[in-house]
């Protein structure tokens, strides 16, 4: 059998997706076609990825494609979404249990409801929870270490893994599974009781914020530079002249400097070369070297 008729021996034709557009699958709505674009569910998975392994079959594992910048050349390989169709969310007294492609957002709201407090600074990343804790996401003074209890991986070699939270070697934007490789299927949080209006009026303050403060009318994969130690890479920009800077559609955002924008036709290769002037501007300004947060897949 050919690669594609063993994939569709464990998936069915709606979930696998020849030569798909990844610019419909990322929040900058930049990148060329994934030679296979595949959906399986959370039991098809360890079968679709054994597959890709024998045929030494690159493979990309994305969310809602929300911290991710494609090549305009796209993804020879194969990109499997672990999203809608593993996000699944239930709770058990404190603790939250959350696959993978749940959104946090989705996942803050519920803890809301039921009166659980922890997540709200999470009400507005975009991400969904695998890719949340596999960067360890943040915001607002809350990062993903203070609330994940245990993380459900499935390994490289096909097996599932619980790691507890001092397993995880959370620091900023950083997880030991970025090393160790494997996808994450769930998470669990633990959470702390709490008032249910309360965090519902901290998490719409939070809101006004990002309203307030983050281009959020434009496609963008949020902050696209790390914090420096000492420093925000927002006014380390702004300080080296930058604050608006475009090549062709993808600009330094006027209203926050940390994030870079689509302004509706900008391409990978400009967002990407924005990014490397931004970087030199800003270490012959100050001497610092701005680290992308945004994650590239493909040639660049």
């Amino acid at each position: 059998m050919t690669f594609r008729e063993e994939l569709l021996e464990i998936i069915t034709e709606e979930q696998l997706l020849c030569q798909e557009p990844m610019k419909c699958h990322t929040t900058f709505r930049v990148g060329g076609p994934a030679r296979y674009y595949l959906r399986p569910d959370v039991r098809q998975l360890p079968r679709v990825l054994e597959v890709c392994r024998s045929h030494e079959a690159p493979v990309f594992i994305i969310g809602n494609g929300s911290n991710l910048l494609v090549s305009d050349r796209g993804l020879p390989g194969v990109v499997v979404e672990v999203s809608q169709q593993i996000s699944k969310v239930r709770r058990e007294g404190s603790r939250i249990f959350a696959q993978a492609g749940a959104g946090l957002a989705r996942v803050a709201s519920e803890a809301a409801k039921v009166s659980l407090s922890g997540l709200a600074f999470a009400s507005g990343i975009p991400g969904t929870v695998g890719g949340a804790v596999l960067m360890n996401a943040g915001a607002y003074g809350g990062e993903m270490k203070d609330v994940v209890e245990t993380v459900t991986v499935l390994t490289e070699e096909g097996e599932q893994r619980s790691f507890q939270r001092d397993e995880l070697e959370f620091a900023y934007r950083h997880s030991r599974i970025q090393e160790t490789g494997g996808v994450i299927l769930e998470a669990t949080f633990l959470l702390e009781p709490g008032d249910s209006g309360e965090i519902s009026r901290q998490m719409e303050e939070l809101r006004q914020k990002r309203l307030e403060k983050q281009p959020l009318e434009y496609p963008s994969a949020g902050s696209t530079f790390k914090r420096p130690e000492g420093y925000f890479a927002g006014k380390l920009i702004e300080d080296a002249g930058l604050r608006g800077f475009r090549l062709g559609d993808a600009q330094v955002s006027e209203k926050h400097c940390g994030f870079v924008i689509n302004r509706g036709a900008a391409t990978a290769s400009q967002i990407w070369q924005l990014m490397c002037t931004v970087q030199e501007r800003v270490y012959e300004r100050s001497g610092v070297r701005l680290e992308p947060e945004v994650r590239l897949l493909g040639d660049f």
